[in-house]
């Protein structure tokens, strides 16, 4: 598949958490953030980059039998976006892009692709060879599992994202099957690395790789206060 600018230098808002927030403050938030740009096709494309508190989200389809234990009291949500469950934390990067694909293709299957591409390249920067798998969401370091993809789209604009495993605690991951998948384990970029990476440089490779495949600049933004 051939990776291509689709845009000609369109600038999308950036918002930046820099501190771990609740995962509840920024689902509501996206759901705003597309709710106004199905109201209003013309208002710019957003990325939202951020760590999460101790979450675990069940997609639509989500097999609740995939919940093994009680997931040390830590929140579960059933969210919109595709897969299975899976675990958000302190250490992992995750990123929402807001996306008109009015805009880019509109195409899911290529949407995705393009996310696992992103996360690729990113990784790609530190040494580490990112793969796909046949008939799987997601990309492998190793045969581990280190970014989940899972997506919603409203008329065509996109909401939730990925999550990369940079250095979170992988013991979270025991309380589930990570993505209802029960036959390969879930990794991470300071686990599989032989040299420390920092989330922040993380961040900012995947800022360079999303610019570059996506076509866009950033117009970074004062965060919001949510509620």
């Amino acid at each position: 598949q051939a990776y291509v600018l689709q845009n000609q230098g369109d600038t999308i808002n950036l918002f930046q958490f820099r501190k771990p927030i609740a995962y509840s403050k920024t689902w509501q938030w996206q759901k705003s953030l597309v709710d106004a740009r199905v109201a209003e096709s013309q208002l710019p494309d957003c990325l939202l980059l951020l760590e999460h508190l101790d979450v675990y989200t069940l997609g639509r389809g989500a097999n609740e039998a995939n919940v093994l234990s009680a997931c040390n009291n830590a929140e579960i949500f059933r969210v919109e976006r595709g897969g299975d469950v899976t675990y958000h934390g302190p250490g992992q990067l995750v990123g929402y892009p807001i996306l008109n694909l009015n805009r880019y293709r509109k195409d899911l299957h290529w949407y995705v692709r393009m996310l696992e591409q992103v996360v690729i390249q990113s990784i790609g920067d530190f040494g580490l060879h990112g793969e796909r798998i046949q008939g799987l969401t997601g990309v492998w370091v190793q045969d581990h599992k280190v970014a989940a993809i899972g997506i919603s789209v409203s008329k065509w604009i996109t909401m939730h994202g990925f999550a990369l495993n940079v250095n979170p605690d992988l013991s979270a991951f025991r309380n589930i099957i990570p993505c209802g998948i029960n036959n390969r384990p879930v990794g991470s970029l300071c686990q599989l690395s032989s040299t420390p990476i920092a989330i922040q440089d993380v961040r900012q490779s995947v800022l360079h790789h999303f610019s570059k495949l996506f076509g866009i600049n950033y117009n970074e933004c004062p965060l919001p206060t949510l509620d």
